[in-house]
């Protein structure tokens, strides 16, 4: 078996039949096996993957809870019962674009063996209408990341990822509770062992919608759920990478510090260079005179709104 496709659902009535056609159409040299892991949905989405199974037998393998786990345990069950080469990830309510996509990942990490991971950008489509479709990696995307760079941000798509099975040797038990950031340990425990590969091309579409588990956040909310993902894989990490770790964490709210001053929230920025400096501690990656400068931006704010009403009226 070469590739594993691990599909995880739940509530994905109105999407799930796309992404399971994403992974049948798909064009390959090598046999695949698709696990359906699904959480014991209240709408039709294990009815339908049922079906899929019934029709196809030979490729489907059904990871069944039977009540609903909303934990990472969704994702560890498939990783374990995986037989794949290689991993290869879906949530049920994203879809692949490219037939080809398995093919070129694969084929990208047979000739890569110094790659743990490989990734392609994704399509960013929000299902309201409210903003225009974008592409998830920005065209400087690095071709080669490493350890360090996947600790500073997520830049890979669940539906972009593919990974070599057996590097993470057993599922830690801290990754269970870690929900609903799935992939990103994964990435972290996946770099320890190798470099991140990048295929510069959209091969599949990452939904934002509101039955999503992550993407109807507020910003304020992803803030903390980020801070609160540092500190705990700082410490189920036994502080290995203290260093790179509280460097990340304070890029993070730094820059967050001066989005904020660039809308005009003198709050906010001020609240996220706190949690910068505090993520840094005494040896804070981000040089003196650009927190200095920061810092006069965020007392400035106020008496340059304060002048501009002044200068209307």
């Amino acid at each position: 078996m070469k590739v594993s496709v691990l599909l995880m659902t739940y509530n994905h009535e109105r999407f799930i039949q796309q992404a399971i056609e994403s992974v049948l159409s798909q064009e390959v040299t090598f046999d695949i096996e698709i696990i359906v892991s699904e959480d014991r949905s209240t709408d039709r989405t294990r009815e339908i993957v049922l079906a899929y199974q019934q029709r196809h037998p030979d490729k489907f393998r059904l990871l069944l809870s039977d009540r609903n786990l909303r934990n990472n345990e969704v994702v560890a069950r498939g990783l374990r019962a995986a037989s794949g080469v290689y991993i290869a990830m879906l949530d049920g309510d994203d879809y692949w674009t490219s037939p080809y996509k398995l093919q070129k990942q694969a084929d990208f990490l047979d000739h890569h063996a110094e790659c743990a991971v490989c990734f392609h950008n994704a399509a960013v489509v929000h299902e309201d209408g409210t903003r225009p479709t974008y592409h998830w990696n920005p065209p400087g995307q690095k071709k080669i990341s490493t350890l360090a760079d996947i600790w500073r941000g997520n830049f890979i798509t669940t539906a972009a990822t593919m990974f070599r099975r057996g590097l993470i040797r057993e599922v830690p038990a801290w990754y269970i509770p870690m929900f609903p950031i799935t992939d990103w340990p994964l990435h972290i425990l996946n770099a320890e062992q190798g470099w991140i590969g990048y295929i510069d091309e959209v091969m599949s579409v990452y939904r934002q919608h509101d039955a999503g588990l992550y993407s109807p956040m507020t910003e304020i909310e992803k803030q903390a759920a980020t801070g609160r993902f540092y500190a705990a894989m700082n410490r189920n990490l036994r502080f290995k990478y203290d260093r790179m770790v509280r460097d990340a964490c304070a890029r993070y709210f730094f820059e967050w510090a001066e989005e904020y001053v660039r809308r005009g929230a003198p709050t906010r920025a001020a609240a996220c260079l706190v949690k910068s400096l505090a993520g840094g501690g005494i040896d804070h990656p981000i040089s003196v005179r650009n927190l200095a400068r920061l810092a006069v931006s965020i007392g400035a704010l106020p008496f340059m709104r304060h002048r501009e009403a002044t200068s209307v009226r």
